[in-house]
């Protein structure tokens, strides 16, 4: 990370620029606006929200305090409720390239649709990097993706009365064919072997589900696509014999993972361990003063990879933010329940 003079021209200011809009970025703009800290969050998707909204926006999550349910999708929502009293500004479908200190210690930030963004601190909360599903080895594949071969469900409505096909052996496989098998047309899960990796009891639920002709199970590997303009009528399934079988398809859904790339803050000069930005604990501060790394992204001995654990990260890191911008300034520990000032600031 280099060093530049500050500029004035066509640079957009703000206290802290957060490169990640998903739970963990969003819970860090409430902690930092009660210390009077104005944010920017930078995303390369399109909405906040990061993994929750882009993968399982209706998949229920059981860990958030008291919510004993809720989905992706209401998480992102009732954050962003949380948050709008500090007008937090976004900056979406945009991917961070650059990161320079400046002279007086802050930093100048570039992205790659042309905007620069000076801030006195950075917090990196990009979940696991930049993030793409990865693409199964089936022939010309591309034609369809986006109009009838989808990474992710984004709402299930749009799935209704089709023939759906999933192929895979995970969580993410199992979790969609239990939830989409209601609304389906047919469904078919496609594994290469009749082993899979998900829970236990999804995979009970599965063979449930086979046994009383609901749904299809087929081992083998997706072979041939067929369709027209982008649109799927069929797929062939290689058996394990070597047989082709031909199981009606106007909706696919692989799920073979992740591919996570850190991307530009590979080059940021901060220590780095098996592509995670090491951290300490009291402050989550990287090895570069000013920057600091909450959520998945980070790595610490005991590291749980939890948003709640990003959660509490988050309010350290503002903490530590605050007396970095302001190390003379005398920090009043107050709690929202009792401080008047705070409810002030949440218009409460």
């Amino acid at each position: 990370m280099g060093t530049a003079t500050a500029q004035s021209d066509d640079i957009t200011e703000t206290d802290i620029v957060i490169v990640g809009a998903g739970p963990v970025g969003l819970f860090a703009v409430f902690e930092l606006g009660l210390l009077d800290l104005k944010c920017r969050l930078i995303d390369i998707l399109d909405r906040p929200g990061g993994q929750c909204t882009e993968l399982y926006p209706e998949k229920p999550i059981y860990d958030i305090p008291a919510w004993p349910e809720i989905s992706g999708q209401g998480l992102t929502d009732r954050l962003m409720e949380q948050i709008a009293p500090f007008d937090p500004q976004f900056q979406f479908n945009t991917m961070v390239t650059a990161l320079e200190r400046l002279e007086d210690g802050s930093f100048l930030v570039s992205t790659d649709d042309g905007t620069k963004v000076s801030a006195k601190v950075v917090v990196v909360a990009a979940g696991g990097g930049s993030f793409q599903p990865k693409r199964p080895p089936i022939a010309g594949i591309e034609a369809f993706e986006g109009k009838s071969v989808f990474y992710s469900v984004r709402r299930m409505e749009d799935f209704r009365d089709h023939d759906i096909v999933i192929v895979g052996g995970g969580d993410s496989a199992l979790d969609w064919t239990l939830a989409l098998a209601p609304v389906a047309r047919s469904l078919s899960l496609v594994h290469r072997r009749d082993a899979f990796r998900g829970a236990p009891d999804s995979v009970n639920k599965m063979r449930a589900l086979v046994d009383a002709g609901q749904i299809d199970l087929h081992i083998g590997q997706v072979a041939h696509l067929s369709g027209t303009d982008g649109q799927l009528d069929r797929i062939s399934i290689k058996d394990k014999g070597g047989d082709l079988v031909d199981v009606a398809c106007t909706r696919m859904l692989p799920f073979f993972g992740l591919t996570m790339k850190l991307g530009p803050i590979a080059e940021w000069g901060i220590n780095l361990n098996e592509n995670l930005i090491s951290v300490d604990t009291e402050k989550f501060q990287t090895s570069e003063p000013g920057i600091f790394a909450i959520g998945d992204i980070n790595t610490y001995p005991g590291k749980l990879k939890l948003i709640l654990s990003g959660f509490h990260e988050a309010a350290l890191m503002a903490h530590a933010a605050k007396k970095h911008i302001a190390p003379d300034e005398r920090i009043v520990f107050q709690y929202t329940t009792s401080s008047t000032s705070l409810q002030k600031k949440l218009g409460v």
